[in-house]
């Protein structure tokens, strides 16, 4: 996995298995790996992927069955969806059309 220097680690580990899940790459009910094999596997501290556990924990896209590990929620996929199409709608498409605003282009042209 490479990171970019723009968002921090941990939020760009619990991004890639969003989308990995979105992907088909992981599906629910399945066991992801643990926080050390994780780590080990892409090269960072367990702490950090632990950060991104604990992100997805809270948003409903992992539970973890202690002892056991963590694994992917039933209903995870339709949890990201609607977390990305929130997210794109207030942050993203604003800046789009600000820009498309800016070099005259209107609807028809950007469609």
């Amino acid at each position: 996995m490479e990171f970019s220097d723009n968002k921090p680690i941990y939020i760009q580990i619990s991004d890639g298995l969003s989308e990995q899940v979105l992907a088909g790459k992981i599906l629910p009910g399945e066991r992801i790996p643990s926080v050390r094999e994780w780590g080990a596997t892409i090269g960072v501290n367990p702490n950090t992927v632990a950060r991104s556990y604990d992100i997805l924990t809270e948003t409903g896209v992992i539970y973890q069955k202690r002892g056991i590990g963590f694994f992917v929620c039933e209903d995870a996929k339709e949890k990201i969806l609607a977390s990305e199409k929130r997210r794109f709608i207030e942050e993203e498409l604003p800046a789009i059309i600000k820009r498309a605003s800016l070099l005259g282009l209107d609807l028809k042209q950007l469609i």
